[in-house]
């Protein structure tokens, strides 16, 4: 198993990973709302943290497999949108291990408590990354990752 090189961002709870961000005047256009492709930016950070979580990090995954991990299909559906100095979570949840690819689902929302929407998702993300070797090519996932990644698989704790 992988370990942690540096502290990780966030906390898995119940198989999902969440990230706190707040939403700061760079991140918001002119009238306080937040730029539509820095949601995509936090929800890349939340995985990068869920996989530090996990102790797969991309930086030892890569020097000790040869592995690493690119964005093959995204799919985004803004909601609601978020506003300088929202308390946000993007919760993150692997619903899907193949041979080479890892399937994930995430959601934006307002921290609890922060929230006159609630749990209501702002924005849902749902992506497909796959593994790569160093030469770019499509390679099958290292069983050490692989065996990672499962201790938070939904697909498999419900099976």
């Amino acid at each position: 198993m992988f370990e942690p090189e540096t502290a990780p961002r966030g906390r898995i709870v119940d198989g999902t990973h969440v990230f706190p961000v707040r939403v700061y005047y760079e991140d918001t256009d002119a009238i306080g709302i937040v730029y539509y492709a820095n949601y995509l930016k936090w929800a890349e950070r939340a995985r990068t943290e869920m996989l530090r979580v996990l102790g797969a990090d991309h930086s030892r995954v890569l020097r000790e497999t040869g592995v690493a991990f690119a964005v093959r299909r995204c799919a985004v559906e803004y909601d609601v949108p978020a506003r300088l100095d929202d308390d946000l979570e993007v919760l993150s949840r692997i619903a899907d291990i193949g041979g080479a690819s890892i399937g994930f689902e995430q959601v934006v929302r307002r921290a609890p408590g922060a929230d006159k929407d609630g749990a209501r998702p702002l924005v849902r993300l749902s992506l497909t990354v796959f593994c790569l070797n160093r030469a770019g090519r499509p390679v099958r996932m290292p069983p050490s990752v692989r065996a990672v990644l499962a201790t938070v698989d939904d697909t498999r704790r419900q099976g």
